[in-house]
């Protein structure tokens, strides 16, 4: 076949049982019936990477994260070896290949492993044989022998690694095209769980789709948009469901036309931690922020007051998952520096405003924080970049402070010049 060459990926919720498998079969054998070659990235089915991480803590408390990272692989490959199957009993020739026999190599991070390399030789040799490359995604093997480890030793990626593995590979390939597939079709405006008037967007740039998947949004995963983004691979994000038009992410020519706020994020994961009192001098913010990073518990938003007579209080902001080890490790800090206390508040969430450009237009910020004002939302943080604008709010405050802002914003309304902005879609 000397089509066009299409990664395609295929999330847990694609793939839940055998009947989404077989349909997920036929659609990867309508594509290759158009010409195309077809490299395949699937997920572990359904659950399944809950249920083995559930399996490893009835198991132990502290599994070693070489034999977690060995356990969680496993996921992906049953769903590999399935599909291939399934194309098979279509008549389609097909190979399922582990991340390691795709060429995917990392560092040595179990668990939150990052690409080091993809040499596709054997995606190349089995696509000249004619034949759908069906590859784990989320894993990879480790290079090197740091750590004390052994190279070749299998790695996972961390949640979303597949879609990262899909980009990856696209990269790695030169791909004409990368489509991730899953139980949406496409970027909307918001969350259309939580907004009636949610819009799907027919394109969005790597900047704001980068931003929209670090405050919240979970259609895509960051490192595939930043490896995306840094590669040039357009990326559309399609449903597996039905077939329906998705939304490209690549570079936005027109984005200085657009309306300037492209969508909203939110994130419940979100705690508030407060120290009271802190004494004003040098050193202090590392004396707090240092054991959390040596903990791997990452900081978000930071706020400090004023000083007065000596002492300041501090804010800021962690996944709320990580609050009782963040409070377990800051509880000997706040004793040896003297604060007076520390607070916290796991009943908050972050509701940001997305768009290239937020930054030199003036009036973006007022208008937020009016429009939330008006709704009765009390804003108790505030975070800002050159695309994004991000308020913490109580979390019960989330839904009406989503719908205020959509309307403030005219997000509900298409923008004029998405349609000569699109791209051809895929079948």
């Amino acid at each position: 076949m000397n089509g066009p060459l299409v990664v395609q990926k295929f999330g847990g919720s694609s793939l839940a049982e055998a009947g989404r498998i077989r349909h997920v079969a036929g659609r990867i054998a309508r594509a290759r019936a158009t010409g195309a070659q077809l490299v395949v990235v699937v997920s572990a089915m359904g659950d399944t990477t809950d249920e083995l991480l559930s399996l490893a803590a009835a198991i132990t408390d502290e599994p070693d994260p070489r034999e977690l990272d060995m356990l969680l692989a496993t996921g992906e490959h049953q769903s590999a070896t399935l599909v291939s199957m399934a194309l098979h009993a279509q008549g389609v020739p097909a190979i399922s290949l582990t991340g390691a026999q795709a060429g995917i190599t990392t560092d040595a991070s179990h668990g939150r492993a990052r690409i080091a390399n993809v040499e596709p030789r054997r995606v190349r040799a089995e696509l000249d044989k004619g034949n759908v490359v069906i590859v784990a995604g989320f894993q990879g093997q480790r290079i090197g022998s740091d750590e004390g480890g052994q190279p070749g030793e299998t790695t996972t990626l961390g949640r979303g690694g597949s879609d990262t593995t899909a980009v990856a590979l696209a990269a790695s390939l030169g791909a004409d095209r990368c489509q991730i597939f899953t139980d949406v079709r496409g970027i909307y405006t918001a969350d259309p769980r939580l907004v009636d008037d949610a819009r799907q967007l027919d394109v969005i740039g790597y900047e704001e789709m980068l931003e929209l998947a670090q405050q919240g949004a979970q259609v895509m995963q960051v490192r595939a948009v930043e490896l995306g983004w840094i590669n040039g691979v357009e990326i559309e994000v399609l449903s597996s469901f039905e077939d329906a038009p998705g939304t490209l992410i690549r570079e936005d020519p027109l984005v200085e036309q657009r309306n300037k706020v492209r969508g909203l994020a939110h994130d419940r994961n979100v705690a508030k931690v407060t120290l009271l009192a802190v004494p004003d001098r040098p050193g202090i913010a590392r004396s707090v922020f240092a054991p959390l990073a040596d903990a791997g518990i990452n900081v978000d938003m930071i706020v400090q007051n004023v000083g007065h007579d000596g002492a300041t209080d501090l804010s800021f902001t962690v996944p709320r998952v990580e609050l009782p080890r963040a409070e377990k490790v800051l509880a000997p800090v706040v004793a040896e520096m003297g604060a007076r206390g520390m607070t916290t508040d796991p009943t908050v969430a972050k509701v940001s405003i997305i768009g290239a450009g937020l930054h030199n237009a003036p009036g973006y910020a007022a208008r937020m924080f009016g429009t939330l004002a008006d709704a009765g939302v009390n804003i108790e943080m505030i975070s800002t970049s050159e695309v994004r604008i991000t308020c913490v709010i109580e979390e019960a405050s989330l839904k009406p402070a989503l719908d205020a802002l959509h309307g403030a914003f005219e997000l509900e309304r298409p923008d004029p010049i998405d349609a000569d902005a699109a791209l051809p879609r895929a079948g």
